[in-house]
């Protein structure tokens, strides 16, 4: 458990502590468990059926598979501390202490004392008591990790709690429970409104749309936020609910509602800071949009080139500064040193780390990546270097090799290196240094042979200037660093794009692109970089659903981007006629675009919406390379 965790949980149980002796509690006093009629317990269990029904979801799969080994038992508790249902072994549970786990049973702070359910409620914080934590002795014999799980309004919905009868309970138990009662409140959230509401998924990166850790907006169909989770919360550095989509991003609510289904976007908040967006609709009963009329795409849009690159010359088309990082890089990792690669979230850096391994001499060894941001923080070290059996409650019984060492001969690729825990930094240093690794739990270290990439698409430099990132660390794996430049700079952009285009076009589509959608795809300025590339054109190739892409198939949310980055960075001429005075001809470039791909390339029609003239027209789509 991390320094400031330690003092967290401390914290909590001196609250405890003084509460419990505010309220008249004796250590030595031994409260009696409540009992419930039938009646009473039927009616407890149905008024929180929902709640049940969530939890029981994403617990029971996951005791199945990674705690059925484990002694150790997990309690769901409503906002009052009752329980209401428990899974798991209730061996390690004395036998005098177990009517304190049965449906009913009260765990409030005021009657049992400092403990991990009451005391999680009360401090409305995930917690951890260990055996003299508790205020009464009757209930030393127990270590509990709790968290409590909040509903859409942010308030406390429950409590779900682990206990074990482990004697070194490690951070992980409470790392488990916290992405647990997550996953729960994520559940709880959609099955609310999945029904009559947007919901928004968000992430650092179109990976990890899954994860518990997402943050989740639901939204009205005006983009008023009208629920959401605390992760969303975090985020968006702001509180979301009461407020609107155009409030939150630089992107207009009007164009994200419009986005398609399941298809990652780009965001940005007005903090600046970039995100990845899934959306889903509530199903239409009477009728289909038109982009659920075609085609489905696949639920995983990878952000890579669809085939890996097997050399480095196929990373890049003719831009020299692509080509000299993969060859500089290439020839550092050959060497045993470690290869930094900095850029943008989506411009490529994990196949250019593909295209090392497949490049090196390790090609026929493992290639091992980690994103650092998509483990929760109390999950990383275990994660990454394993445990002992029995090392803590959740653990295999026989144990794990941990990610460092099935990188053994082969290449670990840290993604989002920034994000990694202090506490991990340390062992990771450790590492590097020795040349071993010692598993959670364990006093033995067992050597490992590993070349290290890392990447990050914010300065690290900072993060160490801020105390979050150990400066020794940071040295330690900046042998080389390569900095990936962003679509928008990359001299060889339109052989990017034809070749993407090919990946992906239905055999029936022509080979190339258009001259004006080229030109449209060549002069945006691409925040998303080659990711959002890659979405853009899978988007328009479903939409054409066979027929040559065309301008209007081009997604709303490409254009309303352009637009918005266009008007700010481009001088643009005056367009106007002597016929057009009186008319307002400070629409912008981008603008004009968007009404052409409207009218489906219709010029008099365009013109007509514009009310400017046909030759106005043919000069604003020759500013943009479409005429």
């Amino acid at each position: 458990m991390r320094k400031n965790e330690r003092a967290n949980d401390r914290r909590l149980v001196t609250d405890s502590w003084h509460r419990c002796s505010a309220s008249g509690l004796g250590h030595l006093d031994i409260p009696a468990p409540h009992s419930a009629d039938p009646a009473q317990l039927n009616d407890l269990r149905r008024r929180h059926d929902a709640l049940i029904a969530s939890t029981s979801a994403e617990v029971e799969p996951y005791y199945q598979n990674v705690l059925a080994s484990s002694r150790c038992l997990i309690v769901l508790a409503d906002q009052h501390a009752r329980v209401l249902d428990r899974w798991g072994d209730e061996r390690v549970i004395e036998t005098g202490l177990r009517p304190w786990f049965a449906v009913g049973a009260h765990w409030q702070e005021a009657v049992v004392g400092t403990n991990a359910i009451g005391t999680a409620i009360a401090g409305q914080a995930p917690v951890q008591i260990q055996r003299n934590d508790h205020y009464l002795k009757h209930f030393r014999g127990l270590i509990g990790s709790a968290a409590p799980i909040v509903d859409a309004d942010q308030q406390v919905a429950g409590v779900l709690a682990v206990f074990s009868d482990a004697y070194l309970p490690q951070a992980h138990t409470l790392g488990m429970v916290r992405l647990l009662a997550q996953s729960v409140e994520n559940r709880l959230l959609s099955r609310q409104f999945e029904t009559s509401h947007v919901q928004i998924t968000l992430n650092t990166t179109a990976d990890n749309f899954d994860s518990p850790w997402s943050g989740i907006l639901v939204c009205d169909d005006q983009g008023l936020v009208v629920a959401s989770n605390q992760r969303a919360d975090q985020l968006l550095a702001t509180g979301t609910v009461g407020r609107t989509l155009n409030q939150l991003f630089t992107s207009s609510g009007e164009q994200i509602l419009k986005h398609p289904e399941r298809t990652p976007v780009q965001l940005v908040t007005q903090g600046k800071v970039r995100l990845s967006a899934r959306l889903s609709h509530p199903p239409a009963p009477d009728h289909q949009s038109a982009a659920a009329n075609s085609a489905p795409l696949p639920r995983d849009v990878a952000p890579q080139i669809a085939t890996a690159p097997h050399n480095l010359t196929s990373l890049e088309y003719g831009d020299t500064s692509v080509r000299r990082c993969a060859e500089q890089a290439l020839k550092v990792l050959q060497r045993g040193l470690p290869v930094l690669i900095t850029g943008e979230t989506g411009v490529g850096k994990e196949v250019l780390v593909k295209a090392l391994h497949r490049a090196s001499a390790r090609s026929d060894q493992p290639l091992v990546a980690v994103n650092c941001a998509a483990i929760p923080p109390e999950l990383v070290e275990s994660e990454l270097f394993g445990y002992e059996s029995g090392a803590f409650t959740g653990a295999r019984a026989q144990g794990s090799l941990g990610l460092i060492r099935k990188a053994h001969k082969g290449i670990l690729f840290l993604d989002e290196i920034g994000e990694m825990p202090l506490a991990a930094q340390s062992r990771l240093l450790r590492v590097l240094q020795e040349r071993v690794v010692t598993p959670v739990g364990s006093t033995e270290s067992v050597p490992v042979d590993i070349l290290l990439v890392t990447a990050t698409n914010r300065p690290l430099s900072c993060r160490v200037d801020a105390g979050q990132f150990r400066a020794d660390l940071f040295y330690r794996i900046n042998g080389l660093s390569v900095h990936l430049p962003p679509l928008r700079q990359r001299t060889d952009r339109q052989e990017l794009i034809c070749d993407i285009y090919r990946q992906y076009r239905d055999p029936d589509q022509a080979e190339t692109l258009a001259p004006e959608v080229m030109a449209a795809l060549k002069n945006h300025p691409w925040p998303g970089n080659i990711r959002q590339l890659v979405n853009v054109l899978r988007v328009a190739i479903a939409i054409a659903d066979g027929k040559d892409v065309e301008i209007w198939h081009l997604p709303e949310d490409f254009l309303a981007e352009y637009d918005s980055t266009a008007a700010s960075q481009q001088t643009r001429p005056d367009l106007s006629e002597p016929e057009d005075k009186g008319v307002d001809t400070t629409d912008p470039l981008p603008r004009t675009l968007q009404v052409y791909r409207e009218c489906t390339g219709n010029v008099s029609k365009t013109a007509r919406r514009l009310a400017i003239s046909r030759n106005t027209l043919y000069k604003r789509l020759r500013e943009l390379g479409i005429r």
